[in-house]
């Protein structure tokens, strides 16, 4: 496992606050309107020992020590990295 994917299994792990184990890797392409909201790949975690969610979604957006990780769990509406990726862009637009 790459150094990337552990960095963002890490995230996962502490906004979880339970074990994380690496599952796939998916492409996601958030349009909205016409225009791209966010393009990357996302992280796809299966949960162990979480009350409610069984997986997890995770990103990181920039390299290094710049970079910022997203964790989100699957409860619904989240079902996909599609939907982890729209649940994560409106919580950081009402903020």
């Amino acid at each position: 496992m790459n150094e990337r994917i552990q960095n963002i299994q890490k995230a996962v792990e502490k906004a979880a606050e339970c074990a994380a184990v690496h599952v796939e890797s998916a492409a996601v392409v958030e349009i909205f309107r016409g225009q791209t909201m966010w393009e990357g790949v996302v992280e796809v975690f299966e949960l162990h020992g979480h009350s409610k969610a069984k997986r997890a979604y995770g990103w990181s957006d920039g390299q290094g020590k710049t970079a910022r990780f997203t964790a989100v769990l699957e409860i619904p509406p989240v079902d996909s990295p599609n939907t982890a990726v729209r649940a994560a862009l409106v919580a950081q637009a009402r903020k």
